[in-house]
């Protein structure tokens, strides 16, 4: 009954479908701000021969990237990055500006990835760059390590990585489905009225002998009750 029931209304729930979809495309173009990531690798690992690197200088490189990954988010580091760049970030507003940055180390290597969001594409790129370079500076000195390389820096991202309009307009359309089948079915679930016969004897266990249509007669008999009606206004 209900398959029938939402095949019934199959245009209806198209439509909200495309409505859906509209207004979420509607939202994500003209409300929501895109952002931009722009990405620099580090590679933590020195030769402590200057020329060969050797085991433990691997295993050295692995056990300082976990300490690099929280250094990387130090506020003194960070704030040499604002004062640097001339960003225009308050004190006050530093975790809400560390929430846009995102080191990662990719299992069983010694490299660690310096992504950055920002609206601005050119912006993500340059504070991308120069937290590798105070990286290069500041670490090797507050924990008296080898220098860590920056081996790709950030370019200034041409597309954006969100938000994605494609997966928003398909998100939109399928709510705009679900809306449309619940109230659809939970009109039907409350609907407890008799529609036809068959409804009678379904819920009821009795069948119906007759069935008393119900409609407009026009004006069918409609002298008669004119007559009834003067002769009781004349009483």
């Amino acid at each position: 009954e209900l398959f029938y029931l939402l095949w019934g209304h199959a245009l209806q729930i198209i439509a909200c479908i495309i409505l859906g979809g509209a207004a979420a495309f509607s939202i994500t173009y003209f409300f929501i701000r895109p952002q931009y990531q722009a990405a620099a690798k580090l590679y933590v690992v020195s030769a402590s021969s200057n020329s060969i690197v050797n085991l433990s200088d691997l295993q050295l490189g692995s056990q300082l990237t976990a300490d690099y990954q929280e250094l990387l988010l130090s506020r003194p580091l960070l704030e040499d990055v604002i004062f640097t760049l001339e960003l225009d970030i308050p004190a006050e507003q530093l975790d809400q500006f560390i929430e846009d940055i995102k080191i990662e180390n990719p299992p069983n290597t010694r490299i660690l990835s310096i992504t950055v969001t920002r609206p601005d594409p050119q912006q993500a790129a340059e504070i991308a760059n120069e937290i590798a370079r105070q990286a290069v500076l500041y670490l090797p000195d507050i924990m008296e390590s080898p220098t860590p390389h920056i081996y790709e820096s950030a370019i200034v991202p041409t597309q954006k990585s969100s938000p994605s309009t494609a997966r928003n307009v398909v998100l939109g359309g399928l709510l705009g489905a679900c809306l449309a089948c619940g109230v659809l079915v939970v009109r039907y679930l409350m609907n407890d009225t008799f529609v036809t016969p068959d409804d009678v004897a379904k819920y009821l266990g009795v069948q119906p002998l007759a069935v008393i249509p119900e409609g407009d007669l026009g004006d069918f008999n409609a002298h008669k009750k004119k007559k009834l009606f003067e002769r009781k206004d004349t009483k």
